[in-house]
């Protein structure tokens, strides 16, 4: 059964963050992070920092970049999952959320360092 194609095209747009970041030096350390709290689509590591990074899409440059539709409510969501894989994992490094907004050109990425911060 062949993939459907916004699916296929969210796992090319996070593949292609993933490439850009490894060459940034983050190392990558799992994809698509699932608990009953969301999904974190890429877990890396940036020296001894440990990151966390949503993927967003966007055909469209016209309606914003994907950066923009990860509002308060998608945030929560990203930091809810975040805590519970450092509570599985027993992290303790430093973490920091990062969004990579990926446009319908492939040079078309943005990446934003630390885009937002969880207060728990």
């Amino acid at each position: 059964m062949d993939e459907a194609p916004h699916l296929a095209r969210g796992r090319a747009a996070e593949e292609h963050a993933c490439r850009h970041l490894r060459t940034q030096g983050l190392r990558l350390i799992t994809r698509n992070y699932r608990c009953a709290a969301g999904e974190l689509d890429l877990v890396m590591a940036d020296g001894e920092q440990l990151v966390f990074v949503e993927v967003r899409l966007r055909r469209n440059p016209h309606f914003g970049s994907g950066a923009d539709t990860v509002g308060p409510r998608k945030q929560a969501r990203l930091i809810a999952a975040a805590l519970h894989y450092i509570q599985h994992h027993r992290c303790r490094q430093a973490c920091r959320f990062d969004v990579v907004s990926v446009g319908p050109q492939p040079d078309a990425l943005e990446w934003i360092r630390d885009a937002f911060h969880a207060a728990y």
